[in-house]
């Protein structure tokens, strides 16, 4: 695959997320749609949204709720795209759907290889691909990024790091969607800031390349740690993505 049918792919997951069209993301032009369900989405994802918001750095497609055409289209015509993911100007957004019992719950950056320079990355430590036998019984808080239990059957393949037979570092994806797979890593913190994630996370994408399946990584934007192993890895920011939910679902989220 190039980078270029890389980016459609995901360009076309995201619009089956959107319930819109892939060249929707490539307009100039913002684009408010009626958020929809269908079988091909993420399987993560509770659809519809009630109001989400991304951008491949182009414009914004909001997928929304009927309730909020009107204010949301209102909101992203006025600010700037890059504006309309952050403070203050995120505000604005936030004070009107307060009306609705909503917030903004989820923010987050995706990042894809590039496949002009992704490779595995060595490290010190004996690296090993696991199937799902291989890691069901890794399913521990210490591999909470890399594992989850409750999407136990999407997690399909895994790289450990180990020391001697100790596992110290493991690299799983999810197959969230039919074509597209996410990848999450954790390493023992007191075997950190030796190379182990980005080695994990490189050796693992290109495992998923190998099956024909495009690897991606998300992580929060202040989580700097995450995002500079994306860019050690050979993944590039791609595009951005805020969710709306219900007050209740975030107050359990922070309890």
């Amino acid at each position: 695959m190039t980078n270029h049918e890389i980016l459609q792919i995901a360009m076309q997951q995201s619009a089956i997320d959107s319930y819109c069209q892939t060249d929707d993301f490539l307009s100039t032009e913002n684009k408010v749609v009626i958020s929809g369900r269908q079988a091909a989405a993420r399987k993560y994802l509770e659809l519809p949204f009630y109001c989400d918001l991304t951008s491949y750095g182009n414009n914004i497609v909001a997928s929304v709720s009927e309730s909020l055409v009107e204010i949301v289209k209102n909101y992203i015509d006025k600010y700037p795209a890059e504006h309309c993911f952050e403070t203050p100007n995120l505000l604005v957004l936030i004070e009107k759907l307060k009306p609705f019992d909503l917030n903004i719950c989820f923010m987050a950056e995706y990042f894809l290889p590039d496949i002009s320079i992704i490779k595995p990355l060595a490290c010190k430590y004996q690296l090993k691909v696991m199937q799902p036998m291989d890691f069901d019984d890794c399913y521990l808080p210490e591999w909470s990024n890399a594992l989850c239990e409750n999407r136990k059957p999407l997690d399909v393949l895994a790289v450990g790091a180990f020391e001697n037979e100790k596992l110290v570092g493991l690299a799983g994806c999810s197959a969230d969607c039919d074509t597209m797979w996410q990848i999450g890593v954790d390493v023992l913190p007191e075997y950190r800031h030796q190379g182990i994630a980005s080695s994990l996370t490189s050796t693992l994408a290109v495992e998923i390349l190998d099956r024909k399946k495009v690897p991606f990584y998300c992580c929060a934007w202040s989580n700097i740690k995450s995002a500079k192993n994306a860019i050690r890895s050979g993944f590039l920011p791609t595009w951005v993505q805020i969710t709306a939910k219900k007050n209740d679902f975030i107050d359990r989220l922070n309890k």
